[in-house]
């Protein structure tokens, strides 16, 4: 069964945050070509997961999203991209599309499980646009100020209004 991709706005991991008011992980998505933002609420082992791997560090026993990885490539199968295509209820939804003789399958995921896989496959990420957020944290500002300002920004968002990602 063939998927058809939808478009969407490519994006990029810009950083892991911590929701100091939840407790909660938040990965920071961004725009690959401006400004515009996507933090969604992820699990712990999720945030665990993505750090390793932009930190390019490697558990000795290969994890969940390792293990899908190899799944894939052993049949003959590439990820073509993954898209955050929606927020309902509260809770993203993304879709990994699988590349494999040609035809592209789509599969439900949630987005952190997504973009762990995205990021050991080199594969790009894409949100649907109207999922989107202005940037909140100007680039002239020291690392530390940003810091701050992202903690700012973060602590006057309400998760259950935007939206938070299933865990």
């Amino acid at each position: 069964m063939s998927a058809k991709v939808p478009k969407a706005v490519e994006m990029k991991v810009w950083r892991l945050a911590l929701d100091e008011r939840t407790d909660t992980p938040v990965v920071m998505l961004q725009e690959a070509e401006g400004d515009r933002l996507l933090p969604i609420w992820i699990g712990r082992a999720e945030a665990r997961a993505i750090a390793m791997e932009l930190a390019g560090r490697k558990f000795q026993r290969p994890l969940t999203h390792d293990l899908i990885k190899t799944i894939i490539e052993g049949l003959d199968g590439s990820v073509a991209r993954i898209n955050i295509v929606e927020l309902k209820d509260s809770t993203f939804y993304a879709k990994i599309f699988i590349e494999k003789a040609g035809e592209i399958i789509g599969i439900d995921a949630r987005p952190s499980d997504s973009i762990a896989i995205a990021l050991r496959t080199q594969s790009p990420i894409f949100a649907a646009e109207d999922l989107l957020q202005p940037q909140p944290v100007p680039d002239d500002l020291s690392e530390d100020e940003r810091a701050e300002a992202l903690r700012r920004y973060l602590e006057e968002m309400d998760p259950g209004e935007f939206g938070r990602s299933a865990f």
